[in-house]
């Protein structure tokens, strides 16, 4: 059992992949904003990668465990500490009753950690899944971010306490974070010639944006997109500027959605439909970095990508979240 005592900026129970199936309905697939860091942990506590566990954005956040149990601690590195003492990040930890972990800001690189625990965080499966979505207060626990005097129980470890305290990550699997995130993106759906002029596609993939402070679990907000060419005048019947399109489906996670010229990242609780062109798709590889990515102080880049490289380093990243990714 763990005790929330503070919930910090935004922590909230996600797993992976999320709640698939839905879109037609309106319902996001929500899930770990960064699914590689949630992975890796899982693995050091001998969970399935897509276990559920707590997503700490911004920081902030203490608990206290009223079982003895194995943690990990992956993601930006906000400075945890077990009763005052600082601990290590990306390896598992054991941890007994009355312990009090704590999480001070986010990190020099990265904006979000994640705790997992042995055997998993316990909520009800909604929809098949256990992830929070904020914006329609469903799944996770009680449909909203943690807060203070929650209870949140673990399910059961996969083997004793002491075996997974041994597990270690090889060095070479432990990601490194940026400052400028560099994003595999392929065109489409709404692109060159008809959306976009060729001019207007090589500015979308030449230009650093940075991610602005408005940036949330529903949407990445980039700076503006000043010199975006369009193919077109205007929208037509759809509407008065030529980003506007009539209203169909988006392609989250991952679609690079322009509304007017402000390019928008639509991710994990993001609409599923609506009236704006997506020029581009980050590949599903690369969708744990957006995460990472700081509001208010870090940059994203995009880079182009083919449908072949990127079912490529899809499966890459199958192989890196298994057991080959520990020593």
């Amino acid at each position: 059992m763990l005790k929330v005592l503070n919930g910090g900026i935004e922590a909230v129970v996600e797993d992976w992949p999320g709640r698939i199936g839905y879109l037609d309905n309106g319902m996001a697939s929500s899930g770990a904003f960064d699914n590689v860091a949630l992975g890796l942990g899982n693995l050091l506590v001998g969970n399935p990668p897509g276990e559920a566990g707590i997503e700490i954005a911004g920081g902030y956040f203490s608990a206290e465990f009223g079982i003895e149990t194995v943690i990990s601690i992956t993601g930006s590195d906000m400075q945890p500490t077990i009763n005052g003492q600082k601990v290590p990040m990306w390896q598992p930890l054991i941890v007994q009753k009355g312990d009090v972990l704590t999480f001070s800001h986010f990190g020099e690189w990265g904006f979000r950690s994640y705790l997992c625990v042995a055997g998993g965080v316990d909520v009800p499966l909604y929809l098949g899944s256990k992830s929070t979505c904020l914006f329609g207060s469903y799944g996770g626990y009680q449909g909203r971010k943690l807060q203070k005097d929650d209870l949140l129980q673990f399910g059961r470890p996969a083997q004793s306490l002491q075996q997974l305290a041994s597990h270690r990550l090889k060095d070479a699997v432990i990601p490194q974070y940026s400052r400028e995130w560099e994003l595999r993106a392929m065109p489409g759906p709404n692109a060159a010639p008809d959306y976009l002029t060729r001019e207007g596609m090589d500015y979308l993939y030449e230009t650093s944006f940075k991610i602005q402070l408005s940036s949330n679990r529903s949407a990445y907000r980039l700076a503006e997109a000043k010199d975006l060419a369009f193919a077109r005048p205007d929208g037509g019947v759809a509407g008065s500027h030529p980003s506007n399109v009539l209203d169909h489906a988006y392609a989250i996670r991952g679609a690079l959605n322009i509304c007017g010229n402000t390019p928008i990242l639509l991710i994990a609780d993001g609409p599923t439909l609506g009236g704006y062109m997506c020029a581009l798709h980050v590949i599903y590889a690369d969708l744990w970095k957006i995460g990472q990515g700081t509001p208010g102080r870090d940059y994203i880049k995009f880079a182009y990508c083919t449908q072949e490289e990127a079912i490529a380093a899809r499966l890459a990243q199958q192989e890196l979240l298994s057991e080959k990714s520990l020593q």
